[in-house]
């Protein structure tokens, strides 16, 4: 897995339902949906985005297609919205 820059971030070491699981590299900053709370994060909320329309919804609740354009789930990823 590549950053915006090209540098290596780290392997993809599993799909999962939500997305998937990465070996990092030890100088990259991780945030892990398994350890984040699911209804603040700061000054943020983690929540799932649609990729085609920018729909938001909870992150608990991650539907099997956007249920405001039809998307299929694999449009939808984690999203932290402030």
């Amino acid at each position: 897995m590549y950053d915006g820059n090209g540098r290596t971030i780290g392997v993809i070491s599993a799909i999962t339902e939500t997305g998937v699981e990465v070996n990092t590299n030890s100088d990259v900053d991780t945030l892990s949906l398994r350890r984040a709370p699911t209804v603040n994060l700061g000054e943020g909320y983690l929540v799932w985005r649609c990729s085609e329309c920018g729909e938001l919804g909870d992150i608990d609740q991650i539907p099997d297609h956007c249920p405001s354009c039809g998307a299929s789930r694999e449009t939808l990823y984690a999203y932290l919205e402030d």
